[in-house]
């Protein structure tokens, strides 16, 4: 039997056993000024972009309001103005330095829809090429990441400064 190794998963994993309320990660991310540790890649004015922590695919982007809020109904017009503003940039950013098949692009309202974080609505892009998908989640639970979180980060900062 061949292991593959994915010692990332479990900080993942033990994420739900602590019981500590730590507040929003986003709000936390935001407050503080380590953009790249906490892989803020963009601050606007009412949205900020940010690297999932936990991707689907490298290059699993996500895009949220500054101002803590979980519904997308309470947004205002500017929140949502800029939300999808960022959305079109991020996927041109995606399109040009990962050149991926297609793009999944939605928001999780609420824990039934697949939502890890509920109070703090956000937007999810995520990059798919063909043949993404493997046999590896299926059966060993393993995602295949082929790039680190910071190479990520590093590889898609540019585009943002030039913004």
């Amino acid at each position: 039997m061949k292991i593959l190794w994915a010692p990332w998963r479990m900080k993942y994993i033990r994420r739900f056993e602590d019981k500590e309320d730590n507040g929003c990660i986003f709000c936390r991310g935001i407050q503080q000024n380590n953009d790249r540790e906490n892989l803020i890649l963009y601050r606007g004015k009412h949205c900020f972009v940010i690297l999932n922590k936990y991707p689907y695919n490298s290059g699993h982007l996500m895009i949220a309001p500054l101002r803590h809020i979980g519904e997308l109904e309470k947004l205002s017009e500017e929140e949502l103005n800029e939300l999808m503003r960022l959305t079109v940039l991020c996927v041109k950013i995606l399109k040009k330095e990962y050149r991926p098949s297609g793009l999944n692009v939605g928001v999780n309202i609420g824990r039934a829809a697949g939502a890890g974080i509920e109070d703090h609505i956000h937007l999810h892009i995520v990059p798919r090429w063909v043949g993404d998908t493997n046999f590896m989640p299926i059966i060993s639970e393993t995602k295949i990441m082929p790039e680190l979180p910071l190479e990520t980060y590093d590889r898609l900062k540019k585009y943002f400064r030039e913004k």
